[in-house]
């Protein structure tokens, strides 16, 4: 089976079009800094990434730059974002809002995969406040990829 990414036009666009097989999950592997995209069990796309600023362990309360770990969906979709495009991630549930709550904190929200920052370049690694980060290109290509609902596992 051939899968196309394409754009459409003769202008460069962000938004690309994708005819293959479907993205059925998506894969973080914190510690190997790897991002897979997977129809069933063959690999369709990997990426590397960055992390937040305090990379090791999971999401607790907001502020802690931490990413999450766990199993979540993809759940909305951002045109516009201030780093080219991203896709949410439907941080938090249920069990890390009542986790937060034992500890009197807010868990924080708002964690997304997305490209870089469109008025700034980011520098070093793992610089982002939780979120994932990939190369521009490869957001635009994830972007057109998976779908809303897609289930997202981040791996310690």
């Amino acid at each position: 089976m051939v899968a196309t990414l394409a754009v459409s036009g003769c202008a460069t666009s962000k938004f690309q079009r994708y005819s293959g097989p479907k993205v059925t999950s998506v894969i973080v592997n914190k510690g190997e800094r790897r991002l897979y995209l997977l129809h069933n069990e063959q690999v369709l796309k990997q990426y590397r990434f960055d992390l937040g600023f305090a990379p090791v362990g999971d999401k607790q309360i907001e502020g802690d730059g931490k990413t999450p770990e766990g199993t979540y969906t993809i759940d909305r979709r951002n045109p516009n974002s201030s780093y080219h495009l991203s896709l949410g991630i439907s941080y938090p549930d249920a069990n890390d809002l009542a986790e937060a709550k034992a500890l009197g904190e807010d868990p924080g929200g708002e964690i997304f995969i997305h490209g870089q920052p469109n008025l700034l370049r980011a520098k070093g690694s793992d610089w982002t406040a939780g979120c994932i980060a990939i190369k521009n290109r490869e957001i635009e290509e994830m972007y057109a990829m998976v779908d809303n609902g897609t289930v997202i596992s981040l791996l310690a």
